[in-house]
């Protein structure tokens, strides 16, 4: 595989993700755990649910299944969305105390916004690996599946790239069926409220 110019920004872009997306949102979590700020912890649990689909992703490009550009872009936009668009949850931030978990979420979640529409923009001429045939088997397509190639040798050395992506699609499928459910049904029923009414 030869390499292509911005393989280095692909690689940075793995890392920030790991930052952004595992690291710093589980480490949010356990302090609005420990420091029982319930606000924090319900938009954190919310933001887990919709940033599986970038895990789902991961699995999806083990076996190099084109679908996986699709998911990876849609993830990056649902997930600031996920963090902005309660109404209730912001107005409860809003008005809690000043403290350290409450200038950690805020300002990951600034952060967070900004990686994930600057890697959406980023993503947009990849989308092309999907919709372009035979474009999975080109550099500039295949440069994405390095880092999942490496963390299926890693944490799955044992189970082939084909299982690892029939699990992907299994998720993706109960991905799915959950966002249909919550547009077609919840939203309509509790609009911006994360309380189920």
């Amino acid at each position: 595989m030869v390499d292509v110019w911005f393989q280095p920004l692909v690689w940075v872009d793995y890392r920030l993700a790991l930052l952004f997306t595992l690291i710093f949102p589980l480490f949010i979590l356990i302090w609005a755990a420990f420091s029982q700020v319930e606000a924090i912890q319900r938009l954190m649990i919310l933001y887990w649910r919709v940033a599986s689909l970038l895990m789902i992703s991961l699995y999806l490009m083990i076996p190099g299944w084109s679908i996986a550009f699709v998911t990876i872009f849609l993830a990056r936009i649902l997930i600031p969305i996920s963090l902005w668009f309660w109404v209730d949850i912001n107005d409860e931030i809003k008005d809690l105390p000043g403290s350290g978990v409450k200038m950690a979420l805020m300002s990951w979640r600034w952060a967070i916004t900004l990686y994930c529409t600057l890697g959406a923009i980023a993503t947009l001429p990849f989308l092309s690996c999907t919709f372009s045939a035979g474009a999975m088997d080109s550099n500039f397509c295949q440069v994405w599946l390095r880092a999942p190639w490496q963390y299926q040798a890693t944490i799955h050395p044992n189970l082939t790239a084909g299982f690892i992506g029939f699990l992907g699609m299994v998720g993706l499928v109960v991905y799915v069926i959950y966002l249909a459910y919550f547009l077609l049904f919840r939203l309509g029923k509790q609009g911006r409220s994360a309380l189920e009414q």
